[in-house]
């Protein structure tokens, strides 16, 4: 038997289609008769629309129609002030502007040219209202919301007691700042009506079945009316995890013109339209005894939503599951701000909670004198502390002992300011990371065709991750196909319905549904052949039958073979196909799943100019079985990048006055780029687990953001003494006079 293809380096699939520019994506579909939408955005934060004209606009050349809250189609079921994340989705029902840029119109026209200056053409006249902007100008407002999404205030033990029984304690003050996604490809949708009840949409999107979904509600159309394709989205980062307004408006506009209609976001309207990560104010108390074991944990948070929607970033959850403590609270709060609705980002709740959580920590480990690695290992978690489940697999420790070694930990010294490099202080730090693990349902089909190769098909996403890559891969296994007789096909909601590319869910999700299929089809083509006097098989019993580069043989004589097309040929029909729904994993509600893993960081920083450079990121990871080492390992290259970011340079910011975005584009957000990148070494740290799916696989894709932030951070203390509280880590914060020891 040929060697399994899982758990291969292989290269992408589809990597020359996407490096020589073949592939194309939502905005640049080929359709016929295509017009140009832009939207036109408030410049208020707050109030109301007293009066709009259009007509300038619409006299311009080129200008097919002008969409505002007078002409706009009234969508089913909506009235007052649309509660619930209705908003989030509609645009243009009526004069109310709850923030900064918000749809007002939506122009189109036979040209992207002609549409942009006719944007700039419509007016409004406002009646404006006082904004607020920022969490920490209205904390007395905040409350504890009634969500669905997990308990927003826990607790156990008796974390008073703790902090008193104490030896060493901690309690400060952690603040994270808005941050945007800013994907490569901006959100883009291209509408083309089929009549009057019958929509197609290639949208930008990690969700295509989300998006019909939406979609068929908000226009009053049947689901299977409603189709929405998307075969290579340009990164979304959760920003596209959901529809957002330009989806709607797009097929408002393509309704209203009588074309297909092609809307492509601006970058600055990436900044509003599509949602971002709120910022957060957390409050964090640690307590130790003597020997460094934590007896009890507070963690507050507060964090923003919008004046019309509800979003909770839940950091405490990682606070709740990663340390062993018998006393702990926490509780999340949110504050009502004239902002769009904050949004998933990658690693939601988890990137933002472990800053705080494992800074927290390494001024704990320094107050008692404690290597911080040490006090880590002491507060290992045997098992899930919240719920008291055995970990399905948990390969932390190891990931500490790796990455450890690779940075050399056992050299760095205890007290800051050690280390010099001629005008460079150096220092060490560490931080931890986790990211839940789940598999939702899923569905896929699996055809062999008569040539004998076959379609393996499933209706989720490659939003870059190598979706394409890993499932033709367990197809192959699963078929005993070569890798160039299986072709894969998602992104279309034609296909079986599969779970949104969100929260590292596709591998451990869709993977199994496929793998499952596959071997359905396998036992399948099995049957047909015993079953068949023309078949060399016919009689055999199925476990004496197995499978390699497209035929069935016997195990007791490989000579007696029956190969795929063979048997396809004999049963008349087009091809042999088997679809299959896939639930989760029968023993995952008995244990609790997740990733785990260790970052690690060394910088170096001139105290006189305030520069940083981060010299070495190593990481360490351990998620399950890897299906492919070599999408793996980019997948986790690419989270720590977004965690270099986090910590040194993404930051939006707000006019306090206007509630406007000052940082509009990629001149004044800043995001890595290839000279702020170090060395960075990932570990893939190998499990063994039967309980989390038939794969054994575990999400990857978010599980090196968390800790990155905390780890380069906790460095920078252990260089300078300088104690970072606040992100990003900029020049100014390093300046300042290191604090007393």
């Amino acid at each position: 038997m040929k060697s399994p293809l899982v758990g291969t380096a292989i290269d992408r699939v589809d990597g020359k289609k996407k490096v020589t520019g073949a592939q194309t994506y939502a905005a640049e579909v080929q359709v016929a008769n295509v017009a140009h939408a832009v939207i036109v955005g408030s410049t208020i934060g707050r109030g109301k629309i007293k009066a709009i004209d259009a007509r300038a606009a619409e006299a311009a050349p080129g200008v097919i129609a002008v969409v505002t809250h007078h002409n706009a189609p009234q969508f089913p079921g909506v009235t007052g002030q649309h509660e619930g994340n209705d908003r989030v989705v509609q645009g243009l029902q009526d004069d109310i502007v709850l923030y900064h840029d918000q749809p007002i119109a939506v122009v189109v026209a036979d040209t992207l040219e002609r549409a942009q200056h006719a944007a700039t053409l419509v007016t409004a006249e406002y009646e404006a209202a006082s904004t607020v902007a920022d969490v920490e100008a209205d904390l007395p407002a905040a409350f504890v919301p009634e969500t669905p999404r997990g308990p927003l205030q826990t607790s156990r033990g008796d974390v008073a007691a703790g902090l008193a029984a104490a030896t060493h304690k901690i309690d400060t003050t952690y603040r994270t700042p808005v941050e945007t996604h800013n994907p490569m490809e901006p959100h883009a949708t291209t509408a083309v009506w089929q009549g009057a009840d019958r929509l197609t949409l290639y949208d930008s999107t990690q969700a295509i079945s989300n998006v019909r979904r939406r979609l068929s509600g908000m226009l009053g159309l049947a689901p299977e009316n409603v189709r929405v394709i998307n075969h290579f989205c340009g990164g979304g980062f959760g920003s596209k995890g959901a529809p957002w307004s330009h989806v709607l408006l797009a097929a408002i506009a393509a309704k209203a013109s009588g074309r297909a209609v092609k809307l492509a976001c601006t970058r600055p309207q990436l900044q509003s339209l599509v949602g971002h990560r709120p910022k957060t104010v957390q409050k964090i108390e640690l307590g130790a005894d003597a020997r460094g074991r934590l007896t009890a944990i507070r963690h507050d948070v507060v964090s923003e939503t919008s004046r019309y929607d509800l979003f909770v970033e839940s950091c405490t959850a990682v606070t709740r599951m990663l340390y062993a403590c018998p006393n702990l609270a926490t509780v999340q709060r949110i504050v009502r701000l004239d902002v769009p609705t904050p949004t998933f980002t990658r690693a939601p709740g988890e990137s933002t909670g472990t800053f705080a959580l494992e800074s927290a920590l390494d001024e704990l480990a320094h107050a008692a004198g404690i290597d911080p690695l040490e006090l880590r290992r002491k507060n290992h978690a045997d098992h899930d502390p919240e719920t008291g489940k055995p970990w399905s697999s948990k390969s932390l420790l190891e990931c500490y002992r790796r990455a450890a070694e690779a940075i050399d930990w056992s050299r760095r010294p205890a007290k800051p300011r050690t280390v010099r490099d001629g005008r460079w202080l150096v220092g060490l730090g560490i931080a931890t990371t986790t990211r839940p693990s789940r598999q939702l349902p899923s569905s896929a089909r699996a055809r062999v065709l008569a040539d004998g190769r076959a379609v393996v098909q499933a209706g989720t996403q490659e939003i870059g991750t190598g979706t394409y890559t890993v499932m033709t891969q367990i197809a192959c296994d699963a078929l005993a196909l070569p890798l160039g007789d299986v072709r894969f096909e998602l992104g279309d909601t034609a296909l079986p319905e599969a779970p949104p590319s969100v929260g590292s869910f596709t591998a451990a999700s869709t993977g199994p549904a496929v793998h499952n299929a596959c071997v359905a089809l396998r036992k399948k083509l099995i049957d047909q052949a015993i079953g068949d006097p023309a078949s060399p098989l016919h009689g055999l019993a199925a476990d004496a039958i197995d499978a390699e580069d497209g035929a069935l043989f016997a195990k007791a004589d490989r000579k007696r073979r029956d190969g795929y097309a063979a048997i396809v040929g004999r049963s008349q029909q087009p091809e042999i196909s088997v679809e299959l729904h896939t639930e989760a994993h029968k023993d995952r509600d008995n244990f609790s799943v997740g990733g785990f893993g260790a970052v690690f960081a060394r910088v170096r920083i001139d105290e006189e100019l305030g520069e940083l450079r981060l010299d070495r990121l190593v990481g360490a990871f351990a998620a399950g079985r890897i299906l492919n080492p070599k999408t793996a390992r980019s997948q986790l290259i690419g989270g720590m990048v977004w965690g270099i970011g986090q910590a040194l340079h993404e930051h939006s910011v707000r006019d306090a006055r206007t509630a406007r975005m000052v940082t509009r584009d990629l001149a004044d957000y800043h995001v890595p780029v290839h000279a702020d990148v170090p060395d960075l070494e990932v570990l893939l740290v190998p499990e063994d687990d039967p309980h989390v799916n038939e794969l054994g696989v575990k999400g990857l894709g978010e599980l090196s953001t968390p800790g990155v932030a905390a780890a380069i951070a906790n460095a920078v203390y252990n260089a300078t003494g300088v104690r970072i509280r606040d992100l990003p880590i900029t020049p100014d914060k390093l300046m300042k006079q290191p604090e007393p020891r």
